[in-house]
């Protein structure tokens, strides 16, 4: 009886999918179709019996966290009992329902666009996809495991720690591993986000999950698999591309109508992926300018696929007419490192992006939009998408195009050596290409960038020493370097993405001797990781500055979150993971601010202090923008509650810094410069016309009586700097006492408030008035 029933319900099946396929045979294509699979997720340690709530997108951390089964590993000391998570192995599932209709299509595929990062996929019991990179993007096609009705869909995660003991054993010598923590330093071998295995601005949180977006995708004939506009001559009167159009088309020699903007065109395509090119030509064309410069004016490309009467697929491609080329040019002061943008030379303007979580893939969107939207307010033109953390979502460089904000775009390889291995290789190699492919589209992406810090690791570091490599390993290790950094990936750039500008790796010069600001670009850690002073920042002054920076406590609130006491901020505490320590924090804020009298007083202090620090390094690489092409400072945002060198915090409250780099970026800005007794004024403009306007300068007393004023008229030069005001201090105080009087700049240009500044001539502890340089 059992045995009729089964057979009679295989046989009802195959009736049901018969008569379908007769229903496809005598019907029309239909549009393309995707299905999100984002609803009624469960997740499970493997070997449980209970299944609980997930979050898709998500990863395990906060599934476990909201389902009351571990602490919060962001509040206190719970990243420490959390590690366990990491050597686990984690099982998610869900059911889906498919249509009669919707099995009709002639494709049906199911895609991933990011898993974390060891995983297999089961769809109704059959094992679909073995996946081994978060970077990567899966699409499987599962019309013949798929069935009309309900579905089953499971993923079984394998810690990263597990899966790759066997090979760190296997290599025979250990490989440096950014800033891993933990026993098995593992991240080298895993195309997985290198900041979760733990950094000095993150936590160990080594998470697993379905971090991206999961859809079936269903469509009939063909699709656009993606499209690229390769300039051809951009002009005043005309921008002329070639629109390369990627079709993945089920028959052969099957006719198709593409069409683009207004031109149509009947192509014939063989079964596969196709290339399809069409010129277009856009009059008087709109520029894209980066912010601060004009309006990043975005056309809308409206392109069809159509089969008959049929439109099988669609896209609106966004199109930002613009030139950028990376200028690296040997010179009297050594090798240039700067961008031309339309023409023009462009004083990169901004900051280092890391993940906005540890947990990247719960990020909401209205929080993407608030912090692109506070970078833009404050004046910055880029970001540098830093190599430690993770090719960003879509949304991130939408937002970028919108806004006139340059993308610095690192490859996902930070601090360490990778092994050379031919299937390690070979993954690579087609994450790369994936990201290439998905990101050449953006107008706000302006440099591939290899890798962070690893070649002057390797040069500068000691790991050779620190690992007792033999010379046959370093040499093994290096050559594995070179072959992923100088030929792999630059060949790819050059083949995907042929306009755009690629560097091995950053920095290109180490910090060490001064001899090294003279070339190429530059991460400044003479203060912080050195002995550097502040006052440094004026001679430390590279061709390209792409990370420094200072560290400070956020808000009350924020420590209060995470801290049961917060009047221990000034000890060492869990949340500082920067091996510095908070004691450079109380060193300098004592000696810029004094010593504090209560918590939140050392708080504000520690906020005072890095906007001090970032205030002088920015007027220090904005008065030399004949020699440095661009300030960068580490970093923006944070990925967790705690202290950091961020100048937004993790729940997005700004800090003092936030406000004195705002300023710092204006277009045109007043800088003091004080050496002995020889005081000046310059003025940078980052304008693209020469300006006229007056300079005021207003002496006060400590009690903001003013002393006296005077005024003169004043020149700019268009995008150049110029020193407007030169005095002898001793002259200008007439026997005043310098903690009792301040001078105040102020610029207008037709009458407009451009810039006002405050000079103090002691340190602003020493200052008697009731106010301070904040």
């Amino acid at each position: 009886m059992q045995i009729s029933k089964v057979i009679g319900l295989k046989i009802y099946h195959c009736l049901i999918v018969l008569i379908v396929l007769l229903f496809v045979a005598c019907n029309s294509y239909k549009p393309r179709n995707q299905v999100d699979i984002s609803s009624s997720w469960q997740f499970r340690e493997t070997g449980d019996q209970r299944w609980y709530p997930a979050k898709v997108p998500g990863v395990i951390h906060p599934d476990l966290l909201a389902n009351g089964l571990i602490p919060d590993p962001f509040v206190g000391t719970n990243e420490d009992s959390v590690q366990w998570i990491e050597e686990k192995q984690w099982e998610y599932k869900t059911s889906f329902n498919i249509s009669s209709e919707q099995y009709s299509y002639q494709k049906i595929e199911l895609v991933f666009d990011g898993l974390d990062t060891y995983a297999k996929v089961f769809l109704n019991g059959k094992a679909i996809l073995e996946a081994n990179n978060m970077f990567r993007k899966w699409r499987i096609k599962v019309k013949e495991n798929i069935v009309i009705g309900e579905n089953e869909l499971r993923i079984v995660f394998t810690s990263p720690i597990t899966k790759n003991k066997l090979r760190l054993e296997e290599l025979g010598y250990t490989l440096p591993a950014g800033s891993e923590t933990g026993k098995w330093p593992v991240s080298p071998f895993t195309r997985k986000a290198a900041y979760q295995f733990g950094w000095d601005f993150a936590p160990r949180l080594v998470t697993m999950g379905i971090w991206q977006r999961v859809y079936l995708d269903l469509w009939d004939a063909a699709r656009i698999e993606n499209v690229v506009f390769v300039s051809r001559e951009i002009s005043l009167g005309k921008a002329d591309y070639t629109a390369n159009v990627t079709i993945f088309s089920i028959e052969a020699n099957a006719t198709y109508t593409l069409r683009l903007l207004e031109i149509e065109k009947e192509i014939n395509l063989n079964a596969g992926f196709n290339e399809v090119s069409i010129d277009i030509s856009i009059k008087n064309p709109k520029l894209w300018w980066p912010n601060g410069w004009g309006e990043p004016y975005l056309y809308k490309i409206p392109i069809q696929l159509a089969k008959g009467d049929i439109i099988l697929d669609s896209l609106n491609q966004k199109l930002g007419i613009r030139t950028i080329d990376l200028i690296q040019e040997y010179d009297a002061m050594g090798k240039s490192f700067y961008f031309m943008v339309n023409g023009e030379k462009l004083f990169a303007k901004g900051a280092n992006w890391s993940p906005l979580s540890t947990y990247p893939g719960s990020v909401a969107d209205s929080v993407y939009q608030n912090r692109i939207r506070a970078v833009k307010e404050a004046n910055m033109n880029m970001l540098r998408v830093w190599g430690g953390g993770i090719y960003e979502r879509d949304l991130f460089y939408d937002l970028c195009d919108e806004n006139g904000i340059l993308v610095w775009q690192d490859f996902m390889f930070a601090n360490s050596m990778y092994p050379g291995s031919e299937k390690f290789i070979k993954n690579i190699t087609v994450e790369v290409e994936e990201q290439i492919k998905r990101l050449r589209t953006h107008p706000s992406l302006v440099l591939w960038n290899g890798n962070n810090e690893i070649d002057v690791a390797w040069k500068n570091w000691g790991w050779q020493q620190q690992y007792g490599y033999s010379v046959a390993d370093s040499t093994k290790i290096w050559r594995d370097y070179e072959t992923l950094f100088l030929d792999i990936i630059p060949e790819l750039v050059k083949k995907f993405d042929p306009g755009r500008s690629f560097t091995p790796t950053s920095p290109i010069s180490n910090w060490g001797a001064q001899g090294n600001f003279t070339s190429g670009s530059m991460h400044y850690w003479g203060v912080w990781h050195g002995d550097d002073s502040f006052k440094d920042y004026k001679f430390s002054v590279g061709r390209f500055m792409a990370e420094y920076g200072f560290q400070s406590f956020p808000d009350k609130a924020t420590i209060d979150f995470y801290s049961s006491n917060s009047l221990d901020v000034e000890a060492p505490s869990s949340h500082q993971k920067s091996y510095i320590g908070n004691g450079l924090i109380s060193k300098e804020s004592e000696k810029y601010f004094g010593k504090p009298i209560a918590t939140e007083d050392f708080i504000i202090k520690s906020q005072q202090t890095q906007a001090l620090a970032l205030k002088l390094a920015i007027e220090a690489h904005r008065l030399n923008k004949d020699k440095c092409g661009g300030t960068l400072f580490w970093q923006l945002n944070d990925c967790w509650p705690g202290p950091s060198w961020s100048v937004i915090d993790y729940f997005g409250r700004k800090k003092l810094a936030y406000h004195m780099v705002k300023d710092r970026f204006k277009p045109v800005i007043l800088v003091f410069e004080n050496e002995g007794n020889k005081l000046s004024i310059s003025v940078v403009n980052d304008l693209l016309i020469n300006v006229s306007g007056k300079l005021k300068l207003e002496l006060f007393s400590a009690n903001d009586t003013r002393l006296w004023v005077s005024e003169k008229s004043v020149h700019i030069p268009e995008n150049g700097t110029e020193v407007i005001y030169r005095s002898d201090t001793r002259k200008l105080l007439d026997g005043m006492v310098r903690e009792e009087v301040y001078l105040k700049a102020t610029l207008t240009i037709n009458g407009d408030v451009v810039d006002d500044e405050r000079f103090y001539f002691v340190a602003p502890k020493n200052f008697l008035g009731n106010h301070s340089l904040f």
